[in-house]
């Protein structure tokens, strides 16, 4: 079997979620790592593939995404704050919030936005979403500080020691990362009764998806080339 069809692999008769078939998540790249694996992050490993890139088990991936679901409808969408400081990620937890009612914060995290009740932008949240402990460190530490649990989507390379509950994934692929803030929406909705299993969303996958202009996809590519040599 060639690379390309290694992660292209899935079927189109299994069903993940209404209007998605498990061979169309795949493409989305979900489950592909990085070329790092760290300690933390090896249990959700599934393997390693020609070119060195972890594959993760999507499985895994799926069942975390149900109980961060099922914890942010028990908590309150409404208690819950979003965050990513990274650009992919942006329209991806804005739809997440505009379909749950949780709290979008993306860009820049402004020290204190937590911690500090005197800051013109504080937040009290009772739950704290991250798309990456690594770039969303100051979130995530404010948070921890305050004993305010964190969900976090970890990729390969991510550390989780402080993390209450990860969503193993692929949290820097554009098409990845608004499929896991999708499949989320969907079992936030779900177990907060406000859409029945077979129900279909509002937006799709692709409604998610941060989009880019071609100079940014060959600032990425060339990222992505950086990567694999390092």
């Amino acid at each position: 079997m060639s690379q390309l069809e290694d992660d292209d692999e899935g079927s189109d008769d299994t069903i993940v979620a209404p209007g998605l078939s498990e061979k169309a998540l795949l493409a989305t790249g979900i489950r592909i790592g990085t070329p790092v694996k760290t300690k933390t992050m090896e249990k959700f490993t599934a393997r390693a593939r020609p070119d060195g890139l972890h594959m993760i088990d999507y499985a895994v991936t799926l069942k975390r995404i149900d109980i961060a679901g099922k914890f942010i409808a028990s908590t309150g969408a409404q208690n819950t704050v979003v965050y990513t400081s990274r650009e992919h990620g942006t329209v991806a937890v804005e739809k997440f919030c505009e379909l749950t009612g949780a709290l979008a914060r993306v860009g820049r995290f402004m020290p204190g936005t937590f911690t500090n009740p005197l800051y013109p932008g504080h937040l009290d949240a009772e739950l704290v979403v991250v798309a990456d402990p690594m770039s969303d460190t100051q979130a995530h530490v404010e948070a921890g500080t305050l004993g305010v649990p964190v969900i976090a989507v970890c990729d390969t390379d991510n550390i989780t020691d402080d993390i209450d509950l990860v969503i193993p994934g692929n949290n820097r692929g554009r098409k990845a990362i608004a499929a896991i803030f999708w499949l989320l929406a969907r079992a936030t909705l779900t177990h907060s009764g406000q859409l029945a299993a077979d129900q279909p969303m509002k937006y799709s996958i692709e409604d998610f998806e941060t989009k880019i202009d071609e100079e940014e996809k060959a600032e990425i590519l060339e990222e992505r080339i950086s990567e694999r040599r390092d």
